[in-house]
């Protein structure tokens, strides 16, 4: 987000905040935290201690070889760090390719969504194109066979056409938006197996508290719902596509290692580990440039959110956003502010900035605070 980029104070606060998102361990590590342990038994740790010694005394024979090493293992990180960054300039450069191949997005997604936007919206009309989309219908069946949703007499629902009758359109506009962004989130995210449920729960949050700041202000739930939940595509887009391109490229470069029997190469390439600071570079530089251009793609006309998402890539000014937009940066600066807040990343000074920056007033504040913004809250007839 451009308004956060352009504060030094907020951006280091955002960057830290998409460090927690990647991994604990990496934000306590960019915040300056160390982790001790505590040794419970000091007898067996002084003879622990003693042994460190003696090998820490035998380690110093090596240390002119392992310099060579060292140097060695640099040099190939350095360059294939390089080799992914570029290959990942290439395939983000290229919009639709990232659409179509990448998040791989099928067009009666959002058609669906346009016509929800509309009055004249009906559950006949989304039929067809709902059928088209193998993951919605068994989406939406897995729903209405939740057992909250369903009445003792009910017998199981196994056809699309009456899993749509039964959610009905004013819980379909929370659910569409939710399935299609659960739908193109990163299979894995390994080796950051956390990520992808942070990235999940924080996409909800955001749409969820937008939607909430909507009807205390008398804006559209819908538009305002749908733009917070599509402004994390980016964040899904960049690491679904980073990491799968980092793993492409990685076991390419090994397979090349070992078929040339280049036994010093192949040792070093299986010590490397993603790199945390490569995937937050990216994260930062592309995630909300990426979700404005997603949703262009998706070439909406009456579902009003394109305006809003390329606010919140390119606006310097919160003040020249647009309503909807100007909800979604008060929806992210919020969840950023609780998610830091939570692992005790944020002081009270940073919360300020961050808050300010967002235009959060204390009305704002209280309304989300008291508020559930982590579960939809569905009405069935």
């Amino acid at each position: 987000m451009r308004i956060f980029e352009n504060n030094k104070l907020v951006y280091s606060i955002y960057s830290r905040a998409l460090s927690l998102t990647i991994s604990k361990d990496f934000a306590n590590l960019k915040n300056g935290k160390i982790n001790i342990t505590k040794h419970q038994d000091s007898e067996q740790f002084n003879r622990r201690r003693e042994l460190l010694a003696v090998e820490e005394e035998a380690n110093k024979k090596k240390i002119i070889q392992a310099h060579g090493q060292e140097h060695f293992k640099t040099q190939v990180k350095t360059q294939f760090f390089k080799r992914v960054n570029a290959q990942v300039d290439k395939e983000f450069n290229n919009k639709e390719n990232l659409y179509m191949n990448v998040l791989k997005i099928e067009d009666a997604a959002p058609s669906i969504m346009e016509i929800l936007a509309v009055k004249a919206a009906s559950i006949n009309r989304i039929t067809p194109l709902a059928k088209s989309l193998p993951w919605l219908c068994s989406e939406l069946i897995n729903l209405v066979n939740k057992p909250q949703y369903r009445k003792r007499s009910d017998i199981q629902v196994t056809e699309p056409h009456l899993a749509l009758s039964y959610v009905g359109l004013g819980n379909l506009k929370l659910v569409m938006p939710v399935f299609m962004l659960k739908h193109w989130l990163p299979a894995y995210t390994t080796p950051y197996p956390l990520m992808k449920r942070k990235l999940w729960n924080d996409s909800l949050s955001v749409a969820l508290a937008a939607q909430l700041l909507a009807k205390e202000q008398g804006l559209d739930e819908f538009t305002a719902f749908t733009a917070g939940m599509l402004s994390n595509l980016g964040l899904l887009a960049v690491t679904r596509g980073f990491l799968n391109t980092y793993s492409e490229l990685y076991n390419k470069e090994l397979r090349t290692a070992y078929d040339d029997k280049d036994k010093k190469l192949h040792d070093v390439l299986v010590t490397l580990d993603v790199a945390p600071e490569l995937l937050l570079e990216q994260l930062l530089q592309r995630s909300s440039k990426v979700a404005a251009d997603m949703v262009e793609l998706m070439r909406f006309d009456r579902l009003q959110i394109t305006e809003p998402l390329f606010d919140l890539a390119y606006a310097v000014d919160i003040d020249h956003m647009c309503p909807i937009a100007k909800l979604v940066t008060k929806a992210r600066a919020y969840v950023t502010f609780r998610n830091l807040a939570k692992e005790d990343l944020i002081s009270t000074d940073e919360a300020k900035i961050l808050l300010t920056a967002g235009q959060l007033t204390k009305n704002d504040i209280a309304l989300l605070k008291k508020s559930d913004i982590d579960h939809i809250k569905l009405a069935f007839n």
